[in-house]
């Protein structure tokens, strides 16, 4: 008589054992590669953003030269110089034409920001409001101090010379903040060349870096690759024209409106509400806030009037540019995009700020495909 089987049941229980320990490899080593991944994100977060700086400026650069070769029928790289003379022109034309303008105006925009957050200080200072927190107008506090101290009638003496430790310490300071300053400028002139330089490489070859990218993918995954990046690329492009149109008509509608109601620094505080307006939502605010500062020092009618201009301009661009222009590019809830610009801003400053838009676009484009995908897939099984 023949005894039971007992190999098979081993079998599969050895193959269940080698399938565990071989997930849970697999697992261990994704899991240390993610890791590894949000490491390296953390520690060069700032080269990061700055090389997707400069891809949104190949982007827009590919985008304007496309729309070009609608027009003339040219090689690439010619469109390309046309599109890049253009822009140096107009940049030159407003700083040959504007720049006094523009200088002078941010010089009297800054004095008046500063006077108005001390009266703002003052004012809640007045009203019980405990504002030693925000640090607002130390400066003038600082230096009216020691006048408020001395006793009356007490003549501050000038013929003291400062000891060798305080001439050592004061020209250490000086030197200190000088450099500070100079690292400061060379870094901000060098990320700037550095995101010019990354937007014409891209967009002199743009099928070079996007062969490049399907190539790194493996080859079964290349025509997934190849269809995503297509269409966050397409994605960009809408986006980026869309909020270049919206940035220059919130620019010249501010402009204007200061112009009439009489605001001195009405050309300068244009040019920083257009800028803002890239950064949605909170750029908005923080510019609206800086716009009624400013005006407030003309008077309340003037704050006012540049609130209810301020009203108007994001009623314009919430209502009216934004459907309008981005209706087919970006459709992302506005809470779920500003709790990711808070986020990224937390995290990474002002870059993750400014740039929380277009990496929520990119993600967004990645999750409609895989949600389309999976759903093509369960249409074909059921």
């Amino acid at each position: 008589m023949k005894g039971p089987d007992v190999t098979t049941p081993l079998d599969e229980r050895l193959r269940a054992r080698a399938d565990l320990a071989w997930a849970i490899s697999v697992g261990g080593i994704g899991a240390v590669l993610f890791a590894a991944l949000l490491l390296f994100t953390w520690y060069f977060a700032a080269a990061l953003f700055l090389i997707f700086a400069g891809m949104l400026l190949g982007v827009a650069l590919n985008a304007t030269t496309n729309r070009l070769g609608q027009l003339v029928s040219l090689p690439h790289p010619l469109r390309l110089a046309i599109v890049c003379v253009a822009l140096a022109l107009l940049l030159s034309g407003v700083a040959f034409l504007g720049g006094s303008t523009i200088a002078q105006q941010a010089t009297v925009l800054s004095n008046t920001i500063k006077s108005q957050l001390v009266n703002v200080k003052a004012f809640l200072d007045r009203n019980g409001i405990d504002t030693s927190f925000f640090d607002l107008g130390s400066t003038t506090a600082g230096s009216a101090a020691p006048s408020a101290t001395a006793p009356a009638g007490t003549a501050t003496p000038t013929h003291n010379l400062p000891s060798p430790g305080a001439l050592a310490s004061s020209g250490g300071a000086i030197v200190s903040q000088t450099l500070k300053l100079l690292l400061g400028a060379v870094s901000a002139v060098g990320n700037f060349f550095i995101v010019v330089f990354l937007g014409l490489a891209f967009a002199a070859q743009p099928a070079v870096y996007h062969n490049g990218l399907i190539f790194m993918t493996p080859a079964r995954l290349r025509a997934r690759a190849t269809v995503i990046i297509d269409r966050i690329g397409e994605t960009l492009e809408r986006w980026l024209i869309a909020q270049i149109v919206t940035m220059f008509v919130v620019f010249v509608v501010t402009w204007i409106g200061l112009s009439i109601i009489g605001i001195q620094s009405s050309f300068i505080l244009g040019i920083q509400a257009g800028l803002l307006t890239f950064i949605p939502t909170i750029g908005a605010l923080l510019g609206g806030l800086i716009v009624v500062l400013a005006s407030l020092a003309s008077g309340w009618f003037a704050g006012l009037s540049a609130f209810i201009l301020f009203l108007g301009v994001h009623a314009l661009e919430s209502y009216v540019l934004t459907p309008l222009l981005q209706r087919q590019a970006l459709d992302i809830p506005p809470a779920t995009l500003f709790a990711f610009q808070i986020l990224l801003g937390i995290v990474f400053g002002i870059w993750g700020l400014a740039l929380a838009l277009p990496l929520m676009a990119v993600v967004k484009v990645m999750i409609d495909y895989f949600k389309t995908d999976e759903v093509s897939s369960d249409a074909a099984t059921a």
